[in-house]
């Protein structure tokens, strides 16, 4: 998704990047709208999904029926806007660096914060991402592309189809990061820890079997070089809910603008299954 840049205007007093409350801060204050991979590091990750009340609890069914994808974090209250089990100080109308705003299935909006679309009957979701077990891939050594590289991690609609219910329904997302094949094998070991924030790959190599023609043509994200000898690996994808909410039309759907998460307060090490 070309078009977007970050914005960086630090505070003065230390790095506001390695505090999930002042990363929220800032974003709230409208200093930064860029991706999250990297910034406070050991902290939960979520992506963002906001419904009126009546289409709610069959999205959260929806959830459940898949929750490699929609792993749920938290559910807000109609009308709020916080999700105290993340952050205190948390307002989901204005921690999300950029949003995107549906209509009847159509993208309508791309804005920094939406308060003007807010209303008293929305509920807000927030499920698991992968850049919670990111942290975990690299303090096991494990290089990830697309944050050495500051960009946004390649995301693609497979084929593969989801779960439905009677109005949701679509095609899983996935997001792909690319490992030798020794390395491979440690990252699905490690992953399989964080059921919670899409654990382990449901897809090794070969693209074109889930459906994936170009790796060089992410549906979402920026490109990533795959080394030679190298093997694309693909985790479930919160982006998925978008997909499936153009396919379901509800009157209004808001998300986050991908690889443009919440981040949370819990740490990582706290979604870990041992």
């Amino acid at each position: 998704m070309a078009g977007v840049t970050a914005q960086l205007k630090p505070t003065t007093d230390g790095d506001w990047r390695d505090n999930p409350a002042r990363v929220r801060a800032e974003i709230r204050r409208g200093a930064y709208d860029g991706h999250t991979a990297g910034l406070a590091p050991g902290h939960v990750q979520g992506n963002v999904a906001i419904l009126p009340a009546d289409w709610a609890d069959e999205f959260l069914r929806f959830c459940l029926q898949n929750p490699k994808p929609c792993p749920v974090l938290a559910v807000g209250r109609p009308g709020s806007p916080a999700l105290p089990a993340l952050g205190a100080d948390l307002d989901i109308r204005t921690d999300v660096p950029r949003y995107r705003v549906f209509r009847d299935g159509a993208l309508v909006a791309t804005p920094t914060d939406i308060r003007d679309f807010w209303r008293d009957d929305l509920i807000a979701f927030a499920l698991g991402c992968s850049f919670s077990f990111e942290q975990a891939l690299l303090d096991a050594g494990l290089g990830i592309r697309h944050i050495e590289h500051d960009t946004t991690v390649p995301m693609y609609v497979t084929a593969i189809d989801t779960a439905p219910t009677e109005r949701f329904h679509g095609k899983l997302v996935v997001s792909m990061r690319p490992f030798r094949p020794a390395d491979v094998i440690r990252a699905v070991q490690i992953t399989s820890r964080f059921p919670s924030v899409h654990g382990a790959p449901v897809h090794l190599g070969l693209p074109e079997a889930i459906g994936i023609a170009d790796l060089s043509k992410p549906s979402f994200g920026d490109p990533v070089e795959i080394e030679p000898g190298e093997l694309p690996v693909f985790w479930a994808c919160g982006v998925t809910p978008q997909v499936v909410a153009e396919a379901a039309k509800p009157p209004l759907f808001i998300s986050h603008y991908p690889g443009r998460m919440l981040v949370c307060d819990p740490l990582n090490a706290a979604q870990a299954a041992f």
